[in-house]
């Protein structure tokens, strides 16, 4: 029989990918999930589905019962205050280790962090990305976890990143960071494959990052030069922004989120990771397996999301 791996975050948009990936590998799939997911990517899967959360202890030990691995993909990428991304990122993750300790103490713990985990004191949501790793290991022992940082990770499906190439069909394209600042990137399709790789192998113990072929990464101009072309913009003009004009939307942003009660995507947090200098991911931390090796270039990338976005209506052709 093949072996199981249970999955958090599954719906999310590295998780349907990751899913996908480990099915078509020949992992048995267990998934947590509040309702009955589904979605075009599994068409042709059927996963186990457990019914819950990472704050309910009962249903992560069903999930868990008898896994092999045990991937945690879940997370908050925006809420309403520090506590809220705490409640999750950290105690989620803690919850469920301790769940992996009880139930499957020889499973395979993968946690799936971000690279914002390496700058804590940037906001709410880099500190408890960072706080969760912690948790992992204290739960656990280095010898039962691997963690990895994706840095900013885009392809078909992910609405986040979309606001790029609507950006990059603009006449004039706002540069949202400082010229000297360098992003790493990766497809999400790398991402998946890379994530199905590290589980076939023993725990890392330690912290590990993912890039494409450019771990140094991109300036803002080349990121949205590459953008342009991928949606036909082949004169791209840039003007720079200046942080203060950044940081008035987005404190505004952020106050206006609060009053109305709402999680906000752009923050003075979010903000300060945006215009943050060093988002490379470290050569020394990258996975080095040779079936984790990115296919996708920055260029072919984006094309290949560019694609996707028109066939699903979501940028206009």
């Amino acid at each position: 029989m093949s072996r199981l791996v249970a999955v958090t975050g599954a719906t999310g948009f590295v998780g349907r990918h990751a899913v996908a990936e480990l099915a078509r590998q020949g992992w048995r799939v267990r998934l947590l999930a509040r309702s009955e997911p589904a979605h075009a990517l599994w068409h042709a899967l059927h996963p186990e589905v457990v019914l819950g959360s990472l704050q309910q202890p009962a249903a992560l030990q069903r999930l868990v019962q008898g896994a092999d691995a045990v991937l945690h993909l879940a997370g908050a990428i925006k809420a309403r205050n520090e506590q809220e991304f705490f409640a999750i990122n950290r105690d989620g993750t803690a919850n469920l280790a301790q769940a992996v300790q009880q139930t499957a103490p020889e499973a395979h713990f993968l946690h799936v962090s971000s690279l914002a985990a390496r700058e804590p004191h940037l906001s709410g949501y880099a500190a408890s990305k960072h706080a969760g790793e912690v948790a992992a290991f204290e739960a656990l022992g280095a010898h039962r976890v691997s963690i990895i940082r994706p840095p900013a990770v885009y392809g078909p499906g992910d609405r986040e990143t979309l606001v790029f190439f609507q950006l990059a069909r603009q006449r004039l394209i706002p540069l949202l960071g400082s010229p000297t600042a360098r992003i790493a990137l990766i497809h999400v399709h790398d991402v998946a494959r890379a994530l199905a790789a590290q589980l076939q192998m023993p725990p890392s113990g330690c912290i590990q990052g993912l890039a494409d072929d450019s771990p140094q990464g991109y300036s803002w101009r080349e990121i949205l030069t590459a953008a342009a072309t991928a949606v036909g913009n082949n004169r791209p003009r840039f003007v720079q922004m200046h942080p203060w004009l950044l940081q008035g939307i987005g404190q505004t942003a952020g106050v206006a989120a609060r009053l109305m009660g709402q999680a906000a995507m752009f923050n003075p947090g979010k903000l300060r990771e945006l215009l943050h200098e060093d988002w490379s991911a470290p050569a020394d931390t990258l996975l080095k397996s040779t079936a984790s090796k990115p296919q996708y270039t920055l260029l072919e990338g984006f094309r290949t999301t560019a694609e996707w976005y028109r066939q699903a209506r979501w940028l206009h052709a």
